[in-house]
């Protein structure tokens, strides 16, 4: 039996609202669904959230839900008539009190921009199509030469190249969204634009008191990001390389080599890794992607990411389908021709928690066995986080009783939740059922070795202490 290790995040929107379309998708090899709440309402978002719970249940696959908060709108206001075509050279003003645009001048939905320019800062505007140069501050206009012009339309965003705009990582959208996203029942909440670890938690102490318990995403889109990524990392559960507002603040050909570096820093210290933004965008219009595109992915699955990320391709594409098929088609190429062994994170000196022993020692005598499986019994998911960063080989099947758990495992690289019942404490019972269910899944056959990863007493979270190795088929059969 083939798995892919990495998995495949997409993105919900009116191309993937269908039941049969969404249902395709899951089978397809969907292991996250996004939700975006730039758009969309509070409604929309739970009767989506619904749908792909329903899904999950027929199909008997764990899908995670993961909602991205809008963060601060840092863009121009509307035109009189929707549009604009700005050419090099002309003047053109940001005029944070213009109630409505013309060829002249836009207003701005982010009204501090004027405080926070100066003569000589470049903006760009529309991920960067449009670059304009400040030429001074007047009151609240900030006044500019078109430096690259084209077609500029309502609502667009506005980046600083080098970054430097204050908007706060979270807005009161972003406060009523988490409580909604709570209310869906998230497994991972997405925060725009931090600038620091005290913003994530920030994002955490907001989920905790509406009664969440969403694991945190930390997106890196700002330069200043960049500068702090050492404590936004240690402050998150996952990162997201967001590349597209990222690649227009830092410039796009900083963007490869400060991908790896995210990867490379998140591993390291345990977290997880989303890598996104225009991974396949042709294929919001065409069924096949390029090759660029097919490189991109390969290379993101290389790097060690845990999961790369499809936005409007399964949002507002014509292919959603056929997307998420080439994502898969790469990464299973992608896996089975490179040797993930360079992944493997370093050995601590010192070992901080005994799940963490147990995960690297599990991993060391699977690998030097000829191991076929490691089944960790797991109530929370923490000894699996130590055991998906090894990036061994030998496949990992997470088994618990917890459903909110098995969800947030679906992002995890390398692992694969399962449901398990527990009907007593009853060690033996317990750990016949898991050779059982790795049976029965083909995961393993009889008289191959597997490895199983559990805590005593049998039921506490956090409390792996214990390494078995068995051969399939020589259980006690009276644990029937």
């Amino acid at each position: 039996m083939t798995l892919r290790k990495t998995k495949i995040v997409a993105t919900l929107g009116p191309a993937s609202s269908d039941e049969a379309i969404l249902e395709s998708m899951v089978d397809a090899g969907v292991d996250v669904v996004r939700l975006n709440f730039s758009h969309g309402t509070a409604a929309d978002h739970i009767a989506r959230a619904e749908l792909i719970r329903d899904i999950c249940r027929r199909s008997g696959r764990p899908v995670g839900i993961l909602c991205d908060l809008q963060g601060p709108k840092i863009r121009i206001g509307k035109f009189e008539n929707n549009r604009i075509l700005l050419k090099v050279g002309e003047r053109f003003i940001l005029d944070a009190s213009c109630p409505l645009g013309n060829q002249e001048r836009v207003g701005l939905d982010y009204k501090t921009l004027p405080d926070e320019v100066e003569p000589g800062a470049v903006l760009l505007l529309d991920d960067g199509r449009i670059v304009l140069h400040v030429e001074a501050v007047e009151g609240r206009q900030v006044i500019c030469t078109v430096t690259a012009g084209g077609v500029l339309s309502n609502n667009k965003g506005i980046n600083r190249q080098g970054g430097g705009l204050s908007a706060e990582a979270l807005t009161q959208k972003d406060r009523d969204d988490i409580v909604t996203a709570v209310a869906l029942e998230a497994d991972y909440i997405a925060v725009s634009f931090p600038r620091s670890g005290e913003d994530i938690e920030l994002a955490r102490q907001l989920v905790e008191e509406a009664g969440g318990h969403a694991a945190i995403v930390a997106k890196i889109e700002r330069a200043e990001a960049i500068e702090a990524l050492d404590e936004i990392i240690e402050a998150s559960d996952v990162i997201m390389v967001a590349r597209g507002d990222l690649g227009v603040e830092v410039g796009d050909a900083a963007v490869p080599g400060l991908q790896k570096r995210m990867i490379r820093s998140a591993r390291l210290k345990n977290k997880l890794v989303i890598t996104a933004t225009q991974m396949m965008e042709s294929m919001i219009s065409s069924p096949i992607p390029t090759r660029a595109e097919v490189s991109d992915v390969a290379n993101a699955v290389i790097d060690g990411t845990d999961a790369v990320m499809l936005s409007a391709e399964t949002a507002a594409g014509q292919y959603p389908l056929e997307a998420i098929q080439a994502m898969h088609r790469v990464c299973m190429e992608a896996e089975r021709e490179y040797d993930s062994h360079h992944l493997q994170a370093p050995i601590n000196d010192e070992f901080e928690f005994i799940d963490e022993a147990i995960s690297m020692a599990s991993v060391y005598v699977a690998e030097h066995l000829n191991v076929k499986a490691i089944a960790a019994l797991t109530k929370s998911g923490s000894s699996v986080t130590w055991l998906s960063r090894s990036n061994t080989n030998v496949p990992i099947y997470a088994l618990t009783t917890e459903r909110n758990t098995r969800r947030k495992l679906s992002l995890y690289r390398g692992v694969y939740p399962y449901h398990i019942e527990q009907p007593s404490k009853d060690l033996g019972k317990i750990l016949y059922d898991a050779e059982e269910t790795l049976l029965r899944l083909g995961a393993v056959n009889k008289g191959d070795l597997m490895m199983l990863t559990f805590g005593e007493p049998i039921g506490k979270a956090g409390g792996t202490n214990t390494l078995q190795i068995v051969r399939v088929g020589e259980h006690r059969r009276e644990q029937r």
